[in-house]
């Protein structure tokens, strides 16, 4: 049995800009074109991740090279790789149609300036983080917390997010903003994080931000990278699992999805470690929780409570 994919975060974009990679099949990408068509990905969220040592000034170069590389390589018609600008399109997307959408991870390139903003949804932006680890001048990151939380700035993002029905991602915030981002953010999501009950990563989220997370009938996205998992040397299906049964265990079934963090990752799950293979976490999981469960965590979660279900485009 399969089950089509909802993906929420891989970091193709970043990677290509670093090394032009070949989209179709290069092996030096886990999230390939044949490797999604393996894995059964239906949608696949691509991030624009850029990273915090890039010099200020080349900042939003760097986040329009990765837009470059989503139009001219990942969404080619021949690649029958639908790009996904309202959320409204995934349900129209053909059988042999895989759809994308872009995300930001960190909006450092903004610089403060929220005209940025308009021209990135211009771009078909669908979900924004304000932070990766490192503070920025919308938000605290968990990695560089100053004590903030998120500022004016960044509330003006949360509230364009909300007016535009684009999800607000908790994954990467400081505990304060994460706080803050409950408050103000309509269209909540975790797009790559898992418990910090079972694994103490600075990443992954408590009982108590789960717990307001589902309050606010936000998704959390399960990230399969090993050290938000646990802190053995190897780390199997089974492992990231419990991840799920704890989510599930504090009332989040309904609420679980996956964020598999492919091609942002140094070391891997065993058997899950390109998007060819999917399939097999939810094969595991079938053999603990129903099909109908199973197709839930896939994509149905995701379906259920993303903004087109909420009033939204």
């Amino acid at each position: 049995m399969t089950f089509p994919i909802i993906d929420l975060h891989c970091d193709v974009l970043s990677r290509y800009e670093s090394k032009r990679l070949n989209f179709l099949n290069d092996v030096d990408l886990d999230t390939n074109l044949t490797n999604l068509r393996a894995g059964h990905v239906k949608v696949q969220a691509f991030a624009i991740f850029v990273s915090p040592d890039i010099p200020q000034d080349a900042k939003l170069k760097s986040a329009l090279n990765q837009i470059y590389y989503f139009f001219e390589h990942v969404v080619r018609p021949e690649n029958h790789v639908v790009h996904i600008k309202e959320w409204s399109q995934i349900a129209t997307l053909q059988a042999h149609e895989i759809g994308a959408f872009l995300t930001i991870e960190g909006v450092d390139f903004f610089a403060g300036d929220i005209k940025i903003w308009h021209i990135f949804r211009q771009f078909g932006v669908l979900n924004i983080g304000l932070t990766w680890n490192n503070s920025n001048e919308a938000a605290d990151g968990v990695g560089d917390d100053l004590g903030r939380g998120i500022t004016d700035f960044g509330k003006e993002i949360l509230r364009l997010n909300n007016e535009h029905n684009l999800l607000t991602d908790v994954s990467h915030l400081s505990e304060r903003s994460f706080w803050d981002a409950i408050e103000h953010a309509g269209y909540l999501i975790a797009s790559h994080s898992n418990a910090k009950a079972l694994c103490p990563h600075r990443r992954n989220l408590t009982d108590e931000q789960i717990i307001a997370m589902l309050k606010k009938q936000a998704q959390i996205h399960v990230v399969y990278n090993p050290p938000f998992i646990n802190s053995e040397k190897v780390v199997y299906i089974k492992d990231l699992i419990k991840h799920i049964d704890q989510i599930c265990s504090l009332g989040g079934k309904a609420f679980i999805g996956l964020g598999s963090d492919f091609d942002g990752i140094g070391s891997k799950v065993v058997n899950l470690e390109t998007a060819a293979q999917h399939q097999n976490l939810l094969n595991e999981l079938l053999k603990h929780y129903s099909e109908e469960d199973v197709r839930g965590f896939a994509y149905q979660n995701f379906m259920n409570h993303c903004p087109i279900t909420k009033g939204g485009n």
